[in-house]
């Protein structure tokens, strides 16, 4: 109606035959209009209108069409079927589609183009479109964290509290962050997706309160700045004479607890870095 049908497309379309309409949901006004048209002047069945459906939809995706054809919703279907048709090597379903392309062709040239076939037997072979690269994510820690990165050693008081926490959206983890935020990816592990406001913290490793390696290297502390009560068997980042440190405590501490350690991320420590991204080779 909208589109500007006559009265008496809409007439055909009311009652049985408003289930040719249906299977024509799939294409937008414009071709809806010229398919349903189409459909009245050949006395469509139901079964048949779902596959000239799909064929007018297939064919304005088409970025070029062929010389030959044109967008009329008719030379739409005859195109499919002589692009069909050259594919068959047995005779008689490649005159099936002859006779369908015949019936539905709309131009001369594109009744010129099916014609065609009957002379020329050139097979074209057919090719399938690839498999879609899909994925499913499985395990959590696949589900990679972004944190917000307070800074690198050493950071103030302010520092820790100013950082703004980051909001996640499910189910793909999708993080919105300001334009001078600095974030840093971090694997699922299930302590860090436990961490309720983690922050990630720059630390040199000579700087800890137990010694980690043998020579100093720059690691990633992940804190959790939710947890500011004190726990024995806890690490926390304190406040101490204006400056900030990481210290364990046996007993409740008089310092101000900024939150507790979650994590040490030490560098990735790869010989060669480009191997993980080439497929495995065996050497003889």
């Amino acid at each position: 109606i909208k589109a500007g049908a006559d009265e008496d497309l809409l007439s055909y379309y009311i009652g049985p035959r408003s289930d040719v309409l249906y299977e024509l949901r799939i294409l937008n006004q414009e071709q809806r209009l010229g398919a349903a048209k189409l459909a009245a002047e050949k006395r469509i069945e139901v079964a048949e209108a779902h596959d000239i459906a799909k064929a007018i939809q297939d064919f304005s995706r088409l970025s070029q069409i062929p010389s030959e054809f044109t967008r009329h919703p008719g030379d739409a279907i005859a195109y499919q079927c002589w692009k069909r048709g050259k594919q068959k090597r047995d005779l008689a379903e490649r005159a099936k589609l002859i006779a369908k392309g015949l019936k539905f062709a709309h131009s001369d040239s594109a009744r010129q183009a099916i014609e065609s076939l009957l002379q020329d037997f050139t097979v074209t072979p057919s090719r399938s479109a690839p498999l879609l690269p899909v994925h499913r994510l499985q395990d959590e820690d696949e589900l990679a964290r972004i944190i917000p990165l307070v800074g690198r050693f050493p950071v103030t008081v302010t520092d820790i509290k100013c950082t703004e926490s980051l909001s996640v959206e499910e189910p793909f983890r999708l993080v919105t962050v300001g334009d001078k935020q600095t974030i840093v990816p971090l694997p699922g592990w299930q302590a860090i997706l436990k961490a309720i406001d983690p922050v990630a913290i720059l630390w040199p490793s000579d700087q800890l309160p137990r010694s980690i390696a043998t020579r100093s290297e720059e690691v990633l502390l992940v804190i959790d700045r939710v947890f500011a009560e004190w726990d024995v068997n806890n690490y926390y980042l304190v406040e101490r004479d204006n400056s900030v440190s990481l210290q364990w405590f046996d007993s409740p501490p008089d310092v101000t607890i900024l939150g507790q350690l979650v994590l040490i991320l030490r560098a990735k420590n790869i010989l060669d870095e480009k191997n993980i991204t080439e497929p495995w080779q065996m050497d003889d």
